[in-house]
């Protein structure tokens, strides 16, 4: 498989504000990200992403409900936000924007390009597996 996705990350940065998209791994180890972010960023974005991602679905039952599945985090900081989304199972989508960015646009085209990311990340099934000739 194809690990280059930048161009479909890129996706995201045309909504104006949009700075940055790294797409994470459950581990903590960048999968792709855009070309303006250099490869240490994207190192310490997938390992805080991970990390943000593990202790936010842990707080389900803070809303009164076990049972909630996590859906997303957004992270504010005075001078812009951090936004991240399950990108299919072990993946994660993180896009960093100004204080500017229309949120329900971003937060939208995030969510196009998880179903695009879905469809590259997936791995058809293996053929023969367990059948010995």
């Amino acid at each position: 498989m194809s690990t280059d996705l930048s161009w479909m990350l890129n996706s995201a940065l045309e909504i104006p504000g949009a700075l940055h998209a790294v797409l994470v791994s459950a581990d903590g180890l960048p999968i792709s990200r855009t070309a303006e972010l250099d490869r240490d960023s994207a190192d310490k974005v997938a390992a805080a992403m991970s990390g943000v991602q593990s202790l936010s679905r842990s707080l389900g039952f803070f809303c009164d409900d076990d049972t909630l599945q996590w859906r997303q985090t957004l992270v504010e900081f005075d001078g812009g936000w951090v936004f991240l989304i399950s990108a299919g199972t072990g993946a994660y989508l993180a896009v960093a924007a100004t204080l500017e960015v229309d949120m329900a646009d971003i937060t939208f085209r995030m969510q196009q390009l998880v179903g695009q990311l879905g469809k590259e990340l997936a791995t058809a099934p293996r053929d023969g597996i367990g059948h010995r000739p």
